[in-house]
């Protein structure tokens, strides 16, 4: 071959591999825009057994095409301390087994439906395109990447196909047999490309073209037998899949780390295993697979596949065990804590790049963030009732956790924003600021109690009898109407939306019946004047907790 045909093979070769992973991502992009909510819904239904959590990590993984990713989010998870070690281990046996479908698509190249789905690119293109709707326009862009899938295999096919009559080529292939070489292999080419589904469909490219390593290739090109090489790429590219996920672990909780190295556990000891019956057996290919499938992308494609599905099985009886494994490679540091940097309880940086998970964490952050600002108000108004000094530094140090509680939560959304979203995804993530700013808004009107207190002590201010007990009528209104806050927005009973609204009104008329109360108690001579800016300014601020409850609840909805 002359050098301008290498540089346009390559170049076809690179062009292919280029498309066939920009249509993989344009896919699952917007394959998560859609079922994202759903998405975020399987993790926070993650249960003690074991099958439920390998369907929904096999499931979640099938979606977002990448069991890196998945990974990536449970560590997230167990580092936030809401999903425990014994759950994540299955969960990423289930994230192996999803990763197989990019393979099985892959694989279709081969078939007569292959012109359908390149078909599909001007179909999902024409639909993102001309929709006004916003998830006909993602499911648009994802049939288009689906499309955009099959367009780079084929260009890559069709620029390989030569190559294969090459007998340099085919030698060249034919001798690499190497086991621990193509190992080897496998483990740094998914380590330097971060997904062993497109390391697979490389090798699952080349073998569309007829270029097989390992293979038995007759003097004219035709393929005639393998060996097991191909196969131990396959083994190598699982291994290295694991470094994403290992790499995100740094610097996070001891269980974390032991999530990522489970999933190092599960592939390397799988992959080793199979690596030893194929020294044993090395024939395994070429009798099994190899005889069971016409196609040799659909013989590397259900290697593919029963190998995880297998190796699931196998494993999931001794999760317990992975788990204690785990503990024993990665065990707690004696006498030093490790405190997180992080003040949310929820939400974990490895969500970002799936934003319908990171928001529905950031969600549950806010009304977290909630509960301690409705504590301050607790803690100021008990202070106030009980003439209790204390309890304005205690407010005080509340609300500096609340402020920086809500500028992480607010930092947070800026970069969720950044990313990719749906225009749904983008009303919640305004919502959430929204709701930020009124619950720091409760935070401070509970500190303005405070204010009440110390005046109310310095200057001995006294209320006429029963006023307080009209006021604590009042803050357990507020308290109520709280409950209700959360189940409408935390729960989704809109229903009570009404309720809600109706307690805020109630509020808002006691303040004006109390009011008017201490402007007749004023006119008549039984109130001191001094009491009178801390009393109008404690119902006013209350009902004006009140109104920003009230805030949460329609922006919510």
């Amino acid at each position: 071959m002359s050098p301008l045909e290498i540089f346009e093979l390559a170049a076809l070769v690179l062009s292919g591999i280029g498309a066939f992973l920009i249509g993989f991502k344009l896919m699952s992009d917007n394959l998560e825009k859609l079922f994202g909510s759903s998405l975020k819904s399987l993790f926070n239904k993650t249960s003690d057994k074991r099958l439920v959590n390998v369907g929904m990590g096999a499931g979640v993984t099938a979606v977002i095409q990448s069991s890196g990713v998945t990974t990536v989010m449970v560590v997230g998870f167990v580092n936030a301390g809401i999903m425990s070690l014994y759950q994540a281990a299955s969960i990423i046996m289930g994230a192996n087994i999803g990763t197989t479908i990019t393979a099985q698509i892959a694989a279709l190249d081969g078939l007569p439906i292959n012109s359908v789905f390149l078909l599909l690119l001007g179909v999902g293109v024409f639909m993102e395109m001309f929709s006004k709707n916003d998830r006909v326009r993602s499911g648009g862009l994802a049939i288009a990447g689906l499309g955009m899938v099959f367009l780079g295999l084929h260009v890559m096919k069709t620029a390989m196909s030569p190559l294969s009559s090459n007998p340099a080529v085919t030698g060249f292939l034919a001798s690499m047999n190497n086991p621990f070489i193509l190992l080897l292999f496998g483990i740094v080419f998914t380590t330097l490309m971060q997904s062993s589904s497109a390391v697979t469909t490389i090798i699952i490219g080349m073998a569309s073209a007829g270029l097989v390593f390992g293979g038995v290739y007759t003097d004219t090109g035709d393929l005639v037998g393998v060996s097991n090489a191909v196969l131990y790429i396959i083994l190598g590219s699982n291994i290295g899949s694991t470094t994403t996920a290992l790499l995100s672990s740094a610097g996070t909780s001891v269980n974390a780390r032991r999530a990522s190295m489970i999933h190092l556990l599960f592939n390397t000891i799988g992959s080793l295993l199979v690596m030893v019956m194929l020294l044993i057996w090395k024939d395994f290919y070429q009798t099994t697979f190899y005889s069971w499938f016409g196609e040799p992308t659909q013989q590397i494609a259900m290697f593919h596949t029963a190998f995880n599905v297998i190796c699931t099985l196998l494993f999931l009886p001794f999760t317990k065990g992975l788990v204690h494994l785990a503990e024993i490679l990665v065990p707690e540091k004696k006498g030093k804590v490790v405190e997180r940097k992080s003040m949310l309880t929820f939400m974990d940086k490895r969500f970002i790049g799936t934003p319908a998970v990171a928001l529905g964490q950031l969600k549950k952050d806010t009304f977290y963030m909630a509960d301690l600002a409705m504590e301050s108000l607790q803690t100021s108004f008990d202070g106030f009732i009980g003439r209790d000094m204390d309890a304005v530094e205690t407010v005080i140090k509340k609300n500096e956790t609340i402020a920086a509680i809500g500028q992480e939560i607010s930092e947070y959304l800026v970069k969720v924003s950044a990313q990719p979203t749906a225009i749904t995804d983008e009303r919640k993530i305004s919502t959430l600021h929204s709701n930020v700013g009124d619950i720091v808004r409760v935070s401070e009107l509970a500190e303005n109690l405070t204010k009440y207190t110390k005046k109310s002590v310095k200057e001995d201010l006294y209320f006429s009898e029963g006023i307080n007990e009209k006021l604590i009528k009042m803050h357990a209104l507020l308290n109520e109407q709280y409950v209700l806050v959360k189940r409408i927005v935390l729960d989704h009973e809109y229903e009570l939306v009404g309720a809600s609204d109706a307690k805020e009104e109630e509020i808002d008329e006691m303040r004006k019946s109390l009011v008017a109360e201490h402007i007749t108690r004023l006119a008549q001579g039984k109130c001191r004047p001094e009491n009178n800016t801390v009393f109008i300014n404690l119902v006013s601020n209350l009902e004006r907790i009140g109104d920003h409850l009230n805030f949460i609840v329609h922006d919510s909805i």
